[in-house]
């Protein structure tokens, strides 16, 4: 068996802390001033400067039930791209229910940067502005 590239290593680790709530989990793959930029016309739009921030906006996610699965991961020495279905298990008005990407950039082994693509920004946005 091909052992994996560390960087998906810490990118899975990150998706076992997301998908237990582990905000400790998840802190210790970020680098403390890590940003994560979240594009659209919502409330939690923008870019998250460090591990205070980006918590909130995990909480504020676990709060409306945020749930990702991966199905995709490209890898280098200084980046993962990650394709996964998200959605929502919150009785919001508006559904969610589809695919995103992330790229993640490496560093140290710790992640410091994330840009998030999502496949229909007008539904994420529909979603977060009637939650």
């Amino acid at each position: 068996m091909t052992k994996k590239h560390p960087n998906i290593q810490l990118v899975e680790r990150f998706f076992r802390a997301y998908a237990d709530s582990d905000f400790d989990g998840m802190n210790q793959v970020m680098d403390a001033d890590i940003k994560w930029h979240i594009p659209g016309n919502h409330p939690y739009s923008g870019t998250k400067n460090g591990i205070r921030e980006l918590t909130e906006y995990f909480e504020k996610l676990n709060e409306f039930g945020f749930k990702a699965e991966q199905i995709a991961m490209g890898v280098n020495d200084n980046y993962v791209i990650d394709c996964h279905r998200n959605w929502s298990t919150s009785n919001a008005p508006t559904a969610l229910d589809a695919m995103s990407c992330l790229l993640w950039k490496i560093e140290d082994n710790k992640i410091v940067e994330v840009f998030n693509f999502p496949q229909n920004q007008n539904q994420v946005d529909n979603f977060f502005n009637n939650a």
